[in-house]
């Protein structure tokens, strides 16, 4: 291991980011170099805006993609070699693909079964990342607070979510069918047991059989969810801030990966199907705004979402 791979390893550990990110970060840093034959920290403007352009334009890679490649270069030059200045040389590139609400409400109807509906609504319904969603567990769901906690986000932290009660009756329908006992989506028995979670590749894959069986020619995956979740919010007058603390991105400045933006095409009137309560959010703007807010109210015994609020 080469002396600046160890202090990026380093800075990424000290900053208790996930095994699966610190492959990623290190990967594409190992590739940027592998593509100019030199060492990385021999590199400079020019060969990142070049770099960032090659791999838009001839490897073609889609911009989520991309997206995890320049905060992968963000990090080495800004966190490890302390170069603050190339920030400004690594845009995130716009990502504009979401689903208007018609396109939601078609993709969750057609999902293969009850569980792949509760999955769709979880992360239409909340911006939760795959992940997230894949890790709640049944005490996670709080009909009393109308609240889901996420427990393990991105980093670590946590944070509550307003339960919309569309949500809250598709979980109870879904509780009542597959009756979970840890997980609220556990996995099917022969593969990890049903006491534990299922993976993040079934939430990809829920999002793309339902996206074939609904005829969506989109490239549609549980982060097109989390996207058009957040632009359908901000469409309907929510505060940028307040979708930021929602997402669980602690940090004021721009979202790197989720260009949110406002768009004449798609109806800020929710569908039958469009399951944020947007009214909702807009009553608890101390608990989901505040820099405490787990502190501001009791999580309410962790009730599961059969029990009645």
């Amino acid at each position: 291991m080469t002396n600046l791979r160890r202090r990026m390893l380093e800075e990424l550990q000290r900053r208790n980011y996930s095994e699966s990110t610190i492959r990623g970060y290190l990967r594409a840093v190992e590739q940027f170099a592998k593509h100019f034959g030199k060492s990385p920290d021999k590199l400079g403007p020019d060969e990142l805006r070049s770099y960032q352009a090659y791999l838009l334009t001839e490897r073609k890679l889609a911009v989520g993609s991309v997206v995890a490649r320049v905060a992968a270069l963000r990090f080495f030059f800004v966190r490890t070699l302390k170069r603050r200045e190339f920030r400004e040389e690594l845009p995130y590139p716009k990502d504009r693909r979401r689903l208007p609400t018609e396109e939601v409400a078609r993709l969750i109807d057609a999902a293969g079964n009850l569980m792949q509906r509760a999955l769709l609504m979880t992360l239409y319904g909340t911006g939760m990342r795959r992940t997230e969603v894949s890790l709640l567990k049944v005490s996670d769901i709080d009909s009393r607070r109308m609240m889901i906690r996420v427990e393990r986000g991105k980093g670590g932290a946590g944070r509550d979510l307003p339960l919309s009660p569309a949500l809250l009756e598709t979980l109870r329908e879904y509780w009542r069918w597959k009756k979970p006992r840890i997980y609220l989506f556990p996995s099917s028995t022969g593969h990890h047991g049903p006491d534990k979670p299922i993976s993040d590749k079934t939430v990809w894959y829920a999002c793309k059989e339902a996206a074939l069986h609904a005829r969506i020619t989109k490239h549609v995956t549980p982060h097109t969810l989390r996207h058009s979740w957040a632009t359908h919010l901000l469409e309907a007058g929510t505060d940028l801030r307040t979708i930021q603390v929602l997402l669980g991105h602690g940090t004021s400045r721009p979202l790197p990966g989720i260009s949110i933006y406002r768009s004449d095409t798609c109806s800020p009137r929710p569908t039958r199907w469009s399951i944020c309560n947007y009214r909702a959010l807009a009553k608890y703007p101390a608990s989901i705004t505040g820099k405490k807010i787990n502190e501001s109210a009791p999580r309410g015994g962790g009730r599961h979402p059969s029990h009645p609020g």
